[in-house]
């Protein structure tokens, strides 16, 4: 009977990863149908020189959304919460096609900050729902193959834009990114109805909508927050340090863009093969630890070569490294930190670390880079590379007390589970 038991409970862990993959491709690949053109449009209105403001206003907007989802979450539960909040999105899009269509410029700006925020409050809710679903063994097992999945809907949504921009117009994209994304709705909704949804067990306070008071009673929480923080500040960099690199090193548009394509094409594939490859054998080999450790070293090794040796090469080397182990390793050792953490905590606190964090990150390095120019500062690639090295070391100091705070999660886990386990009365003796 146990034998069949856990036979069934595996057989439940790869259906409900294979139906979250296949969930976050149509959604990445929707994604990839709004990105550029929301990108295109923005400055098209505004010029590029406004970006860093629409950038620094893109938390505001996040702040706001999150909070939205986190009264769904406590009225609706999280399955019906993630219906709306898809199919929401979807309308959202086709809404801001028409508002385009009808010539209202800040309609662009809307979209703009929209597809900041509503892509990563879905996918961290798939990711909510994968840590409440996956034990830890499982999920060592199965992180990266449910990240290289995702991957194929972004390669593939990134080669339809590519194909289709110039022959139907950027805006028309908008509609088929609703269309391509509605399907994951459908999925996410099979996925909890086939392997359950999760529940709060009633420890929560329903007051606290965004689960904010979880950050003093877990510290993980907010070393994981400092880290994500830490972690969009080396993307921003880094960033910031390719593209100047690379305008000088190619001027010319066209040529400019075919190459962005082909280095972008080659992230997604190391990504992909990282998300299959190495990242189920480095969490089922390396401690957890030592793999949140080894990360921002490796990117703090990457940004002294790029500061020694300036060039495009090097430059798109170290931000490759940290797009590709940020899609893989990284992203799958990060979501089992969350495994051992009650309810509020995967479902509520969890977003605003990974949806908050993330664009507050990337918004707060480019107010950083504004407020130096203001001030005097030229701001040169050298710099850039300078602040990455910063930010990831940083990141490495942090990763220490990240790894004990998970330890000491895993205990309370573990007490709390014996405390049950203890508290359910025995049936008596025939």
């Amino acid at each position: 009977m146990l034998r069949g038991s856990s036979r069934n409970a595996v057989l439940r862990d790869y259906l409900a990863a294979g139906l979250v993959g296949l969930a976050a491709a149509f959604l990445l690949g929707g994604y990839e149908l709004v990105r550029s053109p929301s990108n295109s449009l923005f400055k098209e209105t505004y010029g590029k020189g406004a970006l860093p403001y629409v950038m620094a206003a893109t938390p505001l907007a996040v702040v706001a959304i999150l909070y939205l989802y986190g009264r769904l979450l406590t009225r609706l539960g999280a399955r019906r919460t993630m219906l709306v909040t898809t199919v929401g999105s979807c309308a959202v899009l086709v809404g801001l096609y028409v508002a385009v269509e009808a010539g209202w410029a800040f309609s662009r700006a809307i979209l703009y900050v929209f597809r900041e925020a509503y892509v990563v409050l879905l996918i961290e809710q798939y990711w909510s729902f994968i840590n409440s679903t996956l034990a830890t063994d499982s999920a060592k097992r199965l992180n990266g193959p449910i990240c290289g999945i995702a991957s194929l809907g972004a390669i593939g949504g990134g080669v339809l834009v590519a194909g289709i921009s110039t022959k139907v117009g950027s805006v028309s994209l908008l509609v088929m990114a609703a269309l391509v994304t509605l399907p994951a709705a459908g999925l996410m909704d099979l996925a909890y109805g086939r392997c359950g949804e999760p529940h709060d067990r009633g420890g929560s306070r329903r007051s606290d909508t965004l689960g904010l008071r979880l950050f003093g009673s877990h510290r993980m929480l907010a070393i994981l927050l400092a880290v994500i923080l830490l972690t969009q500040g080396v993307s921003a960099l880094l960033d910031l340090n390719f593209q100047g690199i690379l305008q000088d090193a190619i001027p010319e548009v066209d040529r400019q863009t075919a190459f962005s394509g082909r280095f972008f094409a080659g992230v997604n594939t190391v990504s992909f093969v990282m998300q299959f490859v190495v990242t189920p054998l480095v969490l089922r080999l390396v401690p957890l630890g030592l793999i949140h450790l080894a990360i921002p070293l490796a990117h703090v090794a990457g940004c002294i070569y790029l500061l020694r040796s300036p060039s495009l090469f090097a430059a798109g080397l170290a931000y490759t490294l940290f797009k590709a182990l940020d899609y893989s390793t990284f992203r799958a050792a990060k979501e089992i930190l969350y495994i051992p953490l009650p309810f509020d905590a995967r479902y509520r606190a969890k977003e605003v670390i990974d949806v908050f964090g993330y664009r507050c990150g990337k918004g707060g390095a480019s107010l950083a880079v504004m407020g130096l120019k203001a001030a005097g500062w030229a701001m040169t690639e050298a710099r850039f590379a300078v602040g990455a090295i910063v930010a990831a070391g940083l990141w490495a100091v942090l990763a220490i007390p990240l790894t004990r705070a998970y330890a000491a999660s895993q205990r309370r886990a573990a007490s709390i589970e014996a405390s049950s386990a203890i508290a359910v009365p025995q049936a008596p003796e025939a």
